[in-house]
């Protein structure tokens, strides 16, 4: 089940996110690895121009993805944020539900286009973002604190 982050996600989520690093031995510097808000995901989510949301299956978070107005983002932009499905269900289109809940409820809120930072660890995931209307940038966009991320992408909504 698709839904909302609540305050006891927090670690688990972190520790889901965390763990597609390690599973697919991709660099940690300067990305969301070391970011201290993986933490507190509900925390950082409690406002009204952002949403986060987790993917539950049997008592246990397996992915995860969020809107957020990253600070630097030009007017009716957000960046999706912590897009991660863990290997255990990966390809069985846990990630596309969690990419449509995000992309409406983007433009729910008013957004027009969605901004996502990524590396070349995660090049399958690279792929389909082009596939589904996403377009690589020559520059980041906004002050995500990521300099790890040398892959900026935007999709008009």
């Amino acid at each position: 089940m698709i839904r909302r982050i609540k305050l006891e996600d927090n670690a688990a989520c972190a520790s889901m996110i965390r763990g597609v690093f390690e599973e697919l031995e991709a660099a940690t510097a300067g990305t969301v690895y070391e970011d201290p808000t993986t933490d507190s995901l509900f925390e950082l989510f409690d406002r009204d121009d952002a949403v986060f949301y987790v993917l539950e299956l049997d008592g246990v978070i397996h992915g995860s993805c969020g809107v957020f107005p990253t600070k630097g983002l030009p007017e009716g932009v957000a960046e999706l944020v912590k897009y991660y499905v863990s290997g255990t269900v990966r390809g069985k289109g846990y990630g596309k539900q969690l990419m449509e809940i995000c992309e409406e409820k983007a433009k729910e809120m008013g957004y027009r286009q969605l901004y996502i930072e990524s590396t070349e660890d995660f090049k399958d995931a690279v792929r389909i973002y082009e596939k589904i209307g996403y377009r690589q940038l020559g520059r980041a966009l906004g002050d995500s604190g990521h300099d790890g991320c040398p892959i900026w992408m935007l999709k008009t909504l």
